[in-house]
């Protein structure tokens, strides 16, 4: 007895009640898109960058690993780039590991 007039008060409302919803929805959509311009494609934009300057490496770059290894590159292979880290000290890296790319005689240090 007490749900038959609730009942009738809700379905007389259901057009209105769609465009309701979508209106709901639509401040959801609007952070959405603002996140993906904002934070998404910028750093799919980065990622990119990156993963060019990485498949370009060459002798002489200086390099910064993901570990933080700074060092200049000395030999590259397909996979791996051999980086001198110190006088005589050289490593090789996977170059998937690499976080940046500096091409030759680009740095300069700051106290000359």
């Amino acid at each position: 007895m007490f749900a038959s007039p609730a009942l009738a008060q809700t379905a007389g409302a259901a057009n209105g009640d769609a465009t309701a919803q979508i209106i709901g929805l639509a401040p959801l959509f609007l952070v959405f898109i603002a996140f993906y311009f904002l934070m998404i494609r910028p750093q799919q934009k980065r990622m990119k960058a990156l993963q060019n300057a990485v498949n370009a490496v060459k002798k002489g770059d200086e390099v910064t690993t993901a570990g933080g290894i700074i060092g200049k590159v000395t030999k590259v292979d397909e996979r791996v780039a051999e980086v001198e880290i110190a006088q005589g000290v050289r490593v090789r890296v996977v170059k998937a590991t690499l976080a940046g790319v500096a091409p030759n005689g680009a740095a300069k240090p700051a106290n000359d």
